[in-house]
């Protein structure tokens, strides 16, 4: 095969690496077919990323150490999802109701970590949109309550606290942290 180049998107994409030509027209493989930005835009975007999103195990972390941890959590989903389980000393605000309650249980000045059940759900995304459209300083915690509980932290319902055992998939058996 002869390796061809093409350019996509500002990045030259040679097919000896990415794709096959085939009856004379180069096949590029799925994950290049858009080509990857350059460096300086992914360093703005996952940049920005930082700001807005945090994962389950720096929020146990930052939690777990004695003191004020600078942020208040807050679970964004229905009274009968909180009974269920949520995250020790988390504030319970349904998403519908931050607009006319969000005052009354926030700080302004200490800034929001929402989370709603888990990464197939965006309820978290809209809890957040709401609290930021209104003043607050906000970030979304990765994985909800799902991974919360997946990654072995205690949490909380209705009949008083529980801790599961940490899945294999989610974080790692036998240490402190994922080292992320």
């Amino acid at each position: 095969m002869t390796a061809t180049s093409i350019t996509t998107g500002g990045a030259r994409i040679d097919s000896s690496r990415t794709g096959a030509r085939i009856d004379g027209t180069i096949s590029v493989n799925p994950v290049l077919r858009v080509a990857p930005a350059s460096p300086a835009v992914a360093a703005a975007y996952f940049g920005a990323s930082l700001a807005f999103h945090a994962d389950v195990s720096d929020v146990a972390a930052a939690l777990a150490v004695d003191g004020d941890p600078g942020f208040v959590v807050l679970d964004s989903r229905s009274t009968e999802s909180w009974d269920q389980g949520h995250v020790p000393g988390a504030i319970h605000l349904p998403t519908a109701l931050i607009p006319e309650q969000a005052e009354q249980l926030l700080d302004r000045a200490v800034p929001v970590v929402t989370y709603c059940w888990g990464p197939g759900c965006n309820g978290a995304t809209r809890a957040a949109l709401a609290l930021a459209e209104l003043g607050f300083q906000v970030k979304e915690m990765l994985g909800g309550f799902e991974y919360w509980a997946r990654e072995g932290f205690e949490f909380e319902t209705w009949e008083g606290h529980e801790r599961r055992a940490a899945d294999p998939l989610t974080a790692p058996v036998d240490a402190e942290d994922c080292g992320c």
